[in-house]
């Protein structure tokens, strides 16, 4: 699939040069490979159905490509949606996304939040116990209530295919496994905002009790962290939530919890083409940690993000100039922090491969020279790489960023107003390669209104 993928990628850049997708006017494009974002939403299916005959919703992770577009497509693809804020409920809908198929986590929902969503129908995972409380005065339940936001009829209505019976309620937990390589990106340190901390003095006494005392808690909620994670701590993580939906069935004398959201994180390889790990490789490494968690007692919720887009995207920029400044030759291209905000400002956590191509999208050949690839920002830290060795590159040659399908070309940053570049997915065989619009760049004029252009006098 690798090798496929790279030649899809090639064939696309040349297409969207010849097709005029990337211009003077247009000097940074993002793409993605839709056939790409299928094969990956079919092997996160098949990985899990290998693992587990329960119901499993894969809700992907919108932050990670808050593009309604895309949803649509993983939805047709059977993932659902995974959401944090009321923006990104709004795209999820907006996209198609069945409510049930949608679940709402965040450390800082409103009281408005909440209430739209147990209107909707839409899974939550409270964060805390002060969430607990503020659910159970919305909903006009409490401690001891049978019936509560998230009862349906019938058997199993709190699991994952959850159908017509209301929202879903989780609690989530921090199982204080420790961190990855990524501090930043690790949830479930000793210290982390997320969750109600197991391991501190009595916590998990007061889960058991608020779940006992609400009858219509039946999910627990975990998510061990992003980019940096090996399998093995990611599985510590859920095994540790599935030892307390034991303890906490026990205690209820039968199974309350059935449902368990064993949240995303899954890194994705920036190093080749090659998808490693695996879907397959992370359901085996869980199955094989917690084998109670898959013996069909427990529906699960997946939460991935990146890990399904990020290899499936493209960004593609124009060298405006060259130069040579201190023996070290320079490319200065028009994609750098706007696009890769991490790369730019963590360059060491966030590495990004950079291929070369000439003016007309081939392939650039030649010796490879150390030289700087560099963004059109104002700050001399503004870099796609450094020190990197690429065919020397020339004016009007182009640098494509690999593996920004995730993040990279959806959550811009408007350092000096640079503008949002579009993004387009494309489908490429034999015949060619045809594109589709996903957002179009964004233009001058909408920068100026959406920066208090409808107002110049409003502070005089």
């Amino acid at each position: 699939m690798a090798h496929l993928a790279s030649d899809r990628r090639d064939q696309a850049v040349r297409a969207a040069v010849e097709q005029g997708l990337l211009t003077e006017t247009d000097p940074v494009v993002a793409l993605v490979d839709i056939a790409g974002v299928r094969a990956s939403a079919a092997a996160l299916r098949s990985a899990f159905e290998e693992v587990t005959g329960a119901p499993v919703l894969h809700a992907f992770a919108v932050k990670a490509a808050p593009l309604v577009p895309v949803l649509r497509l993983l939805d047709s693809e059977g993932i659902g949606a995974e959401v944090a804020s009321p923006g990104e409920l709004a795209l999820a809908l907006a996209a198609g996304v069945r409510p049930e198929r949608i679940v709402l986590d965040s450390p800082a929902k409103t009281r408005a939040e909440l209430a739209e969503a147990l209107r909707l129908g839409i899974a939550v995972n409270a964060d805390n116990l002060q969430e607990l409380d503020r659910i159970d005065a919305l909903a006009g339940t409490g401690p001891g209530t049978r019936s509560g936001p998230g009862s349906g009829s019938g058997s199993g209505s709190g699991r994952a295919r959850s159908g017509s019976g209301g929202s879903r309620l989780g609690l989530r937990v921090n199982a204080q496994i420790g961190a990855g390589a990524i501090g930043a990106l690790s949830t479930a340190t000793a210290t982390s905002k997320f969750g109600v901390a197991l391991r501190d003095e009595g916590a998990r006494e007061r889960v058991v009790r608020a779940c006992l005392d609400r009858p219509w808690l039946t999910r627990l909620h975990t998510h061990s962290g992003s980019q940096g994670l090996g399998l093995e701590l990611m599985a510590q993580g859920v095994l540790a939530v599935y030892e307390l939906a034991e303890e906490i069935n026990a205690a209820a004398g039968r199974q309350q919890i059935d449902t368990v959201d064993i949240g995303g994180g899954l890194p994705v390889n920036f190093a080749s083409d090659e998808e490693t790990p695996t879907f397959a490789d992370y359901a085996r490494t869980l199955r094989d940690a917690a084998p109670g968690l898959f013996d069909g007692r427990y529906g699960l919720v997946t939460e991935f993000g990146r890990s399904l887009l990020a290899k499936h995207g493209t960004v593609l920029a124009r060298v405006e100039y060259t130069k040579t400044t201190g023996a070290r030759p320079i490319a200065v291209t028009h994609a750098g922090v706007q696009v890769a905000t991490r790369t730019v400002y963590d360059p060491a956590s966030w590495p990004l491969r950079i291929a070369a191509y000439d003016a007309k999208g081939a392939p650039k050949t030649g010796d490879a020279v150390v030289q700087d690839v560099a963004g059109p920002a104002c700050f001399a830290g503004d870099l796609l790489a450094e020190g990197r060795e690429l065919p020397l590159l020339e004016p009007g040659d182009t640098v494509a960023a690999l593996d920004t399908g995730a993040y990279y070309f959806s959550s811009h940053y408007a350092y000096n107003s640079l503008a949002r570049p579009g993004v387009h997915g494309f489908l490429a065989d034999a015949g060619g390669v045809c594109f589709t619009t996903v957002r179009a760049p964004q233009t001058v004029a909408e920068i100026v209104a959406e920066s208090g252009g409808d107002r110049p006098d409003a502070l005089l």
